[in-house]
């Protein structure tokens, strides 16, 4: 299991990297992990984003995010997970008549492998999003734009 340490913990598919005599072999079996990586980490932040801060399902957050959470808020400082939800709670979900919704940036994210002897400990992901206020009866007002970095620790044999 993948732990994303800046905002969830979700199980992550990696390819296995056979070693190979060649120098070639290996590359391409790296840059197929890297898709993959990539493609994963994708799919899970946009579950992330979708449930816990667009739909604001709170038990979804409270049974993903680990509880060493270690959030870094370009705004609101650090946050350990007790204040993570309770700001989320607060600020994101608080007020149905105007609710913050946030968007990735389509093609943004990238994801970085991180390996220690060769095995494949976690990533780091990079990207960019945009968030918006929404307000009944009127289209999304985009209120800003910011970029992100999430680390992601495998926790366990998945």
């Amino acid at each position: 299991m993948l732990k994303l340490s800046a905002l969830q913990n979700f199980s992550l598919l990696c390819c296995s990297v056979l070693v190979s005599a060649s120098l070639c072999a290996a590359e391409r079996s790296a840059a197929s992990e890297q898709l993959s990586l990539q493609d994963e980490l994708k799919i899970k932040d946009a579950e992330f984003f979708q449930r816990g801060f667009n739909e604001c399902d709170m038990a979804y957050l409270d049974a993903t995010i680990s509880p060493e959470l270690t959030f870094y808020h370009d705004k609101g400082g650090f946050q350990d997970k007790t204040a993570f939800m309770q700001n989320t709670k607060k600020y994101i979900c608080g007020d149905p008549a105007h609710k913050p919704i946030r968007a990735l940036t389509e093609g943004s994210l990238t994801a970085f492998p991180l390996y220690n002897d060769g095995v494949l400990y976690g990533a780091v992901q990079h990207g960019r999003h945009q968030f918006y206020v929404r307000e009944t009866g009127k289209p999304d007002q985009l209120t800003g734009t910011a970029r992100f970095t999430s680390v992601w620790l495998k926790r366990g044999d998945a």
